[in-house]
């Protein structure tokens, strides 16, 4: 089975507070997306990567892809005015019957082994979506005040958000967006299908803000630590 990952990098480093957009940004003395690559590499090697960018962060984007990666197997494609629209460019590249993942350019921590789980599970279920329990307590706010909610009932959301060509490429073709479309989960799900959910990782973490550039340093720096033992 062919495997696809669309990895949609249109950040702009605004709540990073830098001019520098979250996914050029360094960790370790490389670029953020150089890692998010990496993972996905390491996971399968003859995956294909279609790299979603702005138009004005394409020539950067391949500047990290020729100095880094063998481009043989990587795509660019232009963002759409959304995530929706974005990822729409993306998977329209893709024509054979494959195994899709759409990834977050900034969720750099990803290991190979999720990845293989994603595959795994897609192959199995049709749709496989990464997901960690809530730790915190969570109230629900509404018009007329909040109430607590049971966190058990609730899950944080991941990527790689992974499935069959048969099922992605026909949602994204032929359903309009609309706001509640925060993910690729949510359009598939408007299409009929249901959503089959995984075990995600702790340190799949997102790059949002400042602090997230250190934790993820730490966490790659632990990783080293225990490769080396």
């Amino acid at each position: 089975m062919e495997k696809y990952a669309v990895i949609v990098a249109g950040g702009i480093g605004k709540r990073m507070n830098s001019d520098v957009p979250k996914q050029f940004m360094r960790l370790h003395g490389k670029p953020v997306l150089y890692y998010t690559i990496k993972a996905f590499i390491d996971a399968f090697s003859d995956i294909n990567i279609i790299l979603v960018f702005p138009q004005e962060h394409i020539d950067h984007g391949r500047e990290i892809v020729d100095a880094y990666f063998n481009t043989s197997n990587i795509l660019f494609t232009v963002g759409g005015e959304t995530r929706f629209h974005s990822v729409k460019n993306g998977v329209s590249l893709i024509q054979s019957e494959s195994i899709i993942f759409v990834h977050d350019g900034v969720r750099c921590l990803v290991s190979p082994q999720l990845i293989k789980y994603c595959y795994d599970s897609a192959l199995e279920k049709g749709t496989a979506i990464p997901c960690v329990p809530l730790k915190d307590s969570i109230r629900q706010i509404s018009e007329t005040g909040n109430q607590a909610c049971d966190r058990n009932n609730f899950r944080l959301i991941q990527t790689p958000q992974t499935f069959h060509s048969k099922i992605l490429l026909p949602a994204m073709n032929n359903i309009e967006f609309k706001e509640k479309f925060t993910d690729e989960a949510t359009v598939v799900e408007s299409f009929g299908i249901d959503i089959h959910l995984m075990e995600g990782e702790e340190t799949n973490i997102k790059i949002t803000q400042p602090i997230d550039i250190f934790i993820a340093e730490q966490i790659l720096q632990t990783k080293k630590k225990v490769k080396e033992s």
